[in-house]
């Protein structure tokens, strides 16, 4: 077997079989298949797609790459959830700690930024002395002895992906049903988790452009998840503007830990509580998802969610006075504010756009192993549907530098659209699939 072949058959439309599938996944991850041939490849799905049981296939392969958790002897019921990527997406940092808080166990395995979407491990990396690179050992220890785990993706544990999700990254292949799905849901396999709630985001600022995009892919990730014994749900959620206000890794984090506080975004708050809900609805602890939203309201107002955050960072190897005190984080050495020009209504955000400037900025990666800037970012100030007033603050930028403060407040301005007209709000949600 030849990886060009493979390649070939690929890029002109042909469905590939398990065999095949199983040669370049196990080649790759063994370091035996060069990345250039890989990124073809990757592309050639792209473009061409994969049938369902090609994908079947390429995620079991993938999660079958490592070692399969087993979290029986750690508890009854662990869950896990996962995004498809959108910006100023930062719901782990609250749903996560508030499942955690009521005695559900929590082990999640996150990643990093993609494209224009941030990760979860860039985010908390913003806490100083955060440890991401758990052992599996480790992960199990810590998910037994205080129910809340959120690390990177162990070597051990579907390698394939973690290698294959850097290539996409930095080779314009994220945006792939089929490679969306066999990445999430092989983690997800691998990783033990007894219930999975799916947070597919659709619109501007995500991997899914419409709604139809977005329900093929959670229906997809759904089944296979039920295929293999686990209890998935999926939600199809908005992403046609920044969820909350902050867009960039220590911003996030702040923003986040103002939710703990009950002082957060409204969008992002109640984002966090269905997520939590129907975490807690199918790890068995409420009988509903409406009870799910409301204990994991209680979690947050009680401040037990922010005491499990700051447990996790504890024990993580992070600095709590962050958690306590976030003057703390490390401000950009340019900090610019842009009003608005004129009377109106935000009409639409190009979320995709504010997303690539945090990335422009230093806030993401432009390439494979790029170092990440926590401090930068964009603040915006109001959302889709809200009145806007001549001088308001629309948004503001922190950059390192003022040329690159002027090129980011540019185009984050050219993202954004007013209307003359009242606009309607957006909805959180669209659907839940199970």
């Amino acid at each position: 077997m030849r990886m060009v072949e493979i390649i070939e058959k690929k890029r002109d439309g042909k469905r590939l079989s398990r065999g095949e599938i199983e040669y370049f996944v196990q080649g790759y991850t063994a370091g035996e298949i060069p990345d250039y041939q890989v990124a073809a490849l990757l592309m050639a799905i792209f473009f061409q797609g994969m049938e369902d049981g090609e994908v079947r296939n390429l995620t079991l392969t993938m999660a079958h790459s490592g070692e399969l958790l087993d979290l029986s002897d750690v508890a009854k019921v662990v869950v896990d959830k996962h995004s498809t990527g959108g910006v100023g997406d930062k719901v782990s940092l609250v749903a996560v700690p508030a499942v955690a808080a009521a005695g559900l166990p929590v082990g999640k395995m996150s990643g990093r930024g993609l494209g224009f979407s941030g990760g979860t491990l860039d985010k908390l990396e913003s806490i100083p002395g955060f440890r991401v690179d758990l052992s599996v050992e480790e992960f199990k220890h810590q998910l037994k002895e205080i129910g809340i785990v959120l690390s990177g993706q162990s070597l051990s544990l579907a390698p394939a992906d973690g290698k294959l999700y850097a290539l996409r990254d930095v080779t314009g292949t994220v945006p792939s049903l089929p490679l969306i799905v066999s990445s999430i849901m092989s983690k997800k396999i691998a990783a033990g988790a007894n219930a999975i709630v799916l947070d597919v985001k659709v619109g501007s600022g995500a991997f899914m452009k419409t709604l139809e995009q977005a329900r093929a892919l959670a229906e997809a990730m759904v089944r296979i998840g039920r295929e293999v014994g686990r209890r998935v749900a999926a939600h199809l959620a908005d992403m046609n503007q920044p969820l909350g206000h902050a867009v960039g890794n220590s911003l996030e984090v702040i923003e986040a830990l103002a939710t703990l506080r009950g002082q957060g975004p409204e969008d992002l708050y109640h984002h966090a509580l269905r997520i939590a809900g129907d975490m807690l609805h199918l790890g068995g602890v409420c009988e509903d998802l409406e009870a799910g939203e409301a204990l994991a309201g209680e979690m947050i107002s009680s401040g037990r969610a922010l005491s499990k955050f700051r447990q996790l960072i504890v024990a993580q190897g992070g600095d709590p006075s962050y958690v306590d005190d976030v003057s703390l984080f490390p401000r950009a050495p340019v900090i610019e504010t842009v009003e608005a020009a004129g009377d109106g209504y935000l009409a639409a955000v190009a979320a995709d756009q504010v997303g690539m400037t945090v990335v422009m900025l230093g806030g993401g990666r432009e390439k494979k192993g790029d170092p990440i800037d926590h401090r930068v970012g964009v603040v915006m100030h109001a959302k889709v549907g809200d009145r806007i007033e001549k001088g308001q603050p629309l948004f503001t930028v922190h950059a390192r530098s003022g040329d690159e403060a002027e090129r980011a407040a540019s185009r984050v301005s050219h993202a954004l659209r007013l209307s003359s007209e009242p606009v309607e709000p957006l909805p959180l949600f669209y659907d839940r699939i199970i």
